[in-house]
């Protein structure tokens, strides 16, 4: 019988994940306290045994704005609204390279055991946006594994969808180009059409986090399907929100939701998939990793207990593939 699963996966991303967001308005040292936390999260998923796996927006690759001009591709996405465009942020902000390039952190992050790299697209590109086109993801897709392979020497496996807008129509297009595995949405309708946003998917989704209004959302291997000519699709089951400044009820609320998710996970062998971006911990970076070592001691209580087990998403995925009838 498969023991639970504990998987992380992380969103890696800096300014480009947000730029569409905030512009230029954005403390450096909101960005800076994220360079430093990423080693020392590194140092504690290393610690105790933690698997995760880091979606790598591609442009991070890059030491210089050169290098990173020499590895974009030349068929760019044409977004009906520019403003989601990281080309043409660049045209009319320029590059800045402590919040536009890691390749330091990268390599950490392929020297820590059990981290996988993996990929966030290149540019933070929008599959359900209007006026792209699969041609143009796929360009994208190219020219990541391009500078992952010229650079680190890895060829990545696992994407996660930019703002987890999965084009079920693009899925074929991941295969291809050698993307296995891809983090799904939760199943429960305010996940849904993530491009498609309102007030009542926000308040819902909001709720969530501190009680349940949706349907449980870790799961047993054997309930994910495989289909041919598609990736493992991995579904999450729960975001680890940023920390709400200054509301103790809020946030220990937040913190025992998912530590008791966890534990369902645990005792019903079932897998439990928890994300975030590193750069969430920006803001409140003591408080947060004081956080994050709540979780690790939590997942090596159950660890200890009923055998939970730490997999990144390439291993999930390869036990759903060994374990599934291709559909």
């Amino acid at each position: 019988m498969n023991k639970g699963t504990f998987t992380i996966s992380l969103d890696f991303e800096l300014l480009w994940g947000i730029f569409d967001k905030i512009g230029t308005a954005y403390k450096p040292s909101y960005f800076l306290n994220t360079r430093q936390i990423v080693p020392i999260m590194l140092e504690k998923f290393a610690a105790a045994n933690i698997q995760a796996t880091w979606a790598t927006v591609g442009m991070l690759f890059a030491e210089n704005e050169e290098e990173w001009r020499a590895y974009s591709p030349q068929f760019l996405p044409s977004y009906r609204d520019r403003k989601y465009s990281a080309y043409e942020w660049v045209k009319n902000h320029g590059i800045r390279p402590d919040v536009h390039f890691a390749p330091d952190l990268i390599q950490q992050i392929i020297d820590t055991p059990g981290q996988e790299l993996g990929s966030h697209s290149f540019a933070h590109y929008y599959t359900l946006m209007r006026g792209q086109s699969p041609e143009q993801f796929r360009e994208d897709l190219k020219a990541t594994q391009k500078i992952s392979q010229d650079k680190f020497g890895k060829k990545l496996e696992s994407l996660v969808f930019p703002r987890n807008h999965i084009n079920e129509l693009y899925l074929g297009i991941c295969v291809e180009e050698g993307y296995n595995y891809v983090r799904g949405n939760p199943k429960n309708w305010f996940w849904q059409e993530t491009q498609h946003e309102n007030l009542s998917k926000k308040i819902f989704r909001s709720a969530d986090c501190f009680f349940q209004v949706g349907a449980k959302t870790s799961y047993p291997l054997d309930e994910v399907k495989v289909f041919e000519n598609e990736p493992v699709i991995i579904p999450a089951s729960r975001i680890l929100r940023p920390q709400q400044q200054s509301n103790f009820i809020m946030n220990k609320s937040r913190m025992l939701r998912i530590k008791s998710e966890m534990e369902h996970a645990a005792k019903n062998n079932e897998v439990y998939h928890l994300w975030w971006h590193p750069h969430n911990f920006g803001a409140n970076p003591e408080s947060s990793l004081a956080e994050l070592d709540e979780l690790i001691t939590h997942f090596s209580q159950l660890e200890a207990e009923y055998g939970f087990q730490s997999k990144n998403m390439r291993r999930v995925g390869q036990q759903i593939k060994e374990m599934a009838v291709t559909v």
